[in-house]
């Protein structure tokens, strides 16, 4: 079968591979001149099940509503007339009961555990390498009410089959070197024995090489202009290099899934929420963390890539905007120097923003609308990069006809 992926981000890329693996004959098509030049360009880095909690809780609300005054929130919502924003809003609301919290959060994690086992399997066989570590994750808390909170909220990801260890700050600096300066800082940390970090662009761009040594068609600097339909199937699809055609279609473009599937009648529950990330070259002689994790209280991510050190924070309702300024990295890396102030070259950081595609529950979307042939791959949030395996074998298993291998209850498109 002839199929067209839409997008060339990590989640289009893994959706490739998983399509190549059976068989198919694949094109994938994205309007950056290479792949994975956006949300997946200079993410967290984590692959990260211990931080499966969704969005969405009964303090959201608040911190969205402080955040109108404070700029030192972790969520930062914007004041302005965007419908589509409102509408989302809403729904996100919704989603901040404590009941809808363990449903959400719990599809969140067995979705990530699943992507994961995913991702190992293909690294095997492809043997791409990006960066990737492994030891991993310390999730640190400040205070120790904060940290007795999340000690208490860990069962609904280790009841979903995550393990994970409430540890104090001489145990997490036995796992980091790099926190024994700082242990008296620490009220304690969630220790995720399985979680990891790679580079999620360095993996997208080398997996994306080897599928195209083995078929794949990249059709780089491409913009897609619309989806052509007739009842309910794909005709094809209309693009800056000329017509596509395919025998099914998988829609897998982040945050711009949304206005690609607006002519079709089909109305996502996407909204971008942009993050932003620092890369700090770390020399010969830094103390650079050894495995990556979280500043929880500060929502600060951090990971090792090699010679860098990624830093990534904020999650910021600003619609379609990608500007950003050097103060809008200021509050994450002083979090960084506090924790970790011989880590790299904090004055040499490369500044990045990108959108992530967020729905209000916090898990993607898969399956099929109006139009029988055309298959969605969206909505994956801050943990696409988790996740993006897990989704590429949904997604073929959803081309191919098959029940998936993970139940999609409340992840299903409309």
């Amino acid at each position: 079968m002839k199929v067209l992926v839409l997008g060339g981000g990590v989640i289009g890329v893994t959706t490739a591979y998983f399509l190549l693996q059976d068989g198919h004959e694949v094109t994938v098509v994205e309007r950056h001149e290479g792949l994975a030049d956006e949300t997946s360009f200079a993410n967290a880095g984590l692959i990260a099940p211990g931080h499966a909690y969704t969005w969405a809780s009964p303090k959201a609300p608040g911190i969205l509503l402080r955040s109108l005054f404070r700029p030192d929130q972790a969520l930062q919502l914007r004041l302005k007339a965007d419908p589509a924003l409102w509408a989302w809003g809403l729904r996100f609301l919704a989603n901040c009961t404590s009941e809808k919290v363990a449903v959400n959060t719990a599809r969140k994690v067995r979705l990530c555990l699943y992507s994961q086992n995913l991702l190992r399997q293909l690294v095997r066989e492809t043997e791409v390498e990006y960066d990737a570590r492994d030891g991993g994750l310390l999730y640190l808390y400040r205070s120790p009410a904060a940290f007795e909170a999340a000690v208490a909220k860990m069962a609904i990801l280790v009841d979903n089959g995550l393990p994970l260890q409430a540890i104090d700050p001489t145990q997490a600096a036995r796992i980091d070197p790099a926190l024994t300066g700082v242990r008296d800082r620490l009220a304690g940390a969630v220790y995720a024995p399985s979680d990891e970090s790679g580079d999620a662009h360095l993996f997208t761009r080398r997996l994306g090489a080897w599928c195209a040594e083995r078929g794949v068609v990249f059709r780089t600097g491409t913009t897609i202009e619309r989806i052509e339909t007739e009842g309910d199937r794909v005709t094809g699809v209309a693009t800056s290099a000329g017509r596509l055609t395919a025998d099914s279609y998988v829609l897998a473009l982040g945050c711009h899934s949304v206005a690609m599937a607006r002519p079709l009648a089909v109305r996502l529950p996407i909204y971008p929420v942009k993050g932003y990330s620092a890369t700090l070259p770390v020399g010969a002689q830094a103390n650079a963390p050894a495995v990556g994790g979280l500043d929880e209280e500060r929502l600060v991510a951090y990971a090792p890539m090699g010679e860098r050190l990624r830093v990534t924070a904020i999650a910021d309702f600003a619609g379609y905007d990608l500007r950003h300024r050097p103060a809008d990295f200021r509050g994450m890396l002083n979090a960084m120097r506090e924790l970790f102030p011989d880590a790299a070259d904090y004055d040499r950081p490369s500044y990045w923003a990108c959108l992530r595609p967020m729905t209000p529950e916090g898990t993607p979307l898969y399956g099929t609308a109006r139009h029988r042939n055309l298959v969605f791959n969206v909505g994956h949030g801050h943990m696409g990069w988790t996740m993006a395996a897990g989704s590429g074998r949904i997604a073929a298993d959803l081309v191919a006809g098959r029940t998936p291998g993970l139940p999609l209850d409340g992840m299903q498109v409309r």
